[in-house]
């Protein structure tokens, strides 16, 4: 597996059930138990972050590959509870755990995609997913009867675009997670786009039906 770096460093780890973080990608939380509040305190006194790893309830575990966050802004709340902003930085493999209290503490090392060749034709995934993206979109919006639009500025590179749809699989945390764990652009691009043309299909055979009830009636 390609890793950015040969070096490995201790990592605080924070699992959460059903919940995947990619690069570049925000993600609020509120944190109330004793040992991520005291997790917490203890980043901030150093570089600010902590390892975002999904909590597998099948195995009874957490996943080994996960998302570097680092905390941007902190709102103390009474009891030392607190409402923190966290950015997903780079992804991780877990090699070992150091300790497990009074927080979970493993041994990373950080994971890139592949380097591309020229005969990735990445920009033609970008383009088709860009597309489906936008069908889906609008057919949700027909059919809910709402205007919903994609933002004005999506992400331009192919990887950044990739790690953008990926974090808005909402409701599917395995394959959320098997997105995150390929280290290839285009395999990425590839089966988003593969879920968005089920996606769209679906949403167009919803559209229609519910056109045939409005002309009915």
């Amino acid at each position: 597996m390609p890793s950015s770096s040969v070096d490995v460093r201790e990592l605080p780890l924070f699992p959460l059930p059903e919940v995947v973080l990619f690069p570049g990608r925000p993600l609020p939380l509120h944190i109330f138990e004793y040992r991520y509040r005291m997790m917490i305190n203890t980043i901030l006194e150093t570089d600010r972050r902590f390892g975002v790893l999904m909590f597998n309830p099948q195995t009874g575990s957490p996943v080994r590959v996960g998302c570097c966050a680092e905390v941007l802004q902190v709102q103390r709340l009474p009891d030392d509870r607190m409402d923190i902003l966290t950015l997903g930085q780079q992804r991780f493999r877990v090699l070992d755990y150091v300790r497990e209290k009074p927080f979970r503490v493993g041994l990373v090392e950080w994971i890139e995609d592949e380097p591309t060749t020229p005969s990735d034709d990445l920009q033609s995934w970008v383009r088709q997913v860009t597309t489906l993206l936008q069908d889906v979109v609008r057919l949700s919006g027909k059919l809910m009867e709402r205007d919903a639009q994609l933002p004005e500025q999506l992400p331009t590179t192919p990887i950044e675009l990739s790690y953008w749809v990926a974090s808005h699989f909402h409701g599917a945390p395995q394959e959320q997670q098997a997105l995150l764990e390929m280290v290839s652009t285009e395999s990425r691009l590839r089966r988003e786009a593969e879920i968005l043309e089920s996606t769209r299909k679906h949403l167009a055979a919803r559209t229609a039906l519910k056109d045939l009830f409005t002309e009915i009636s």
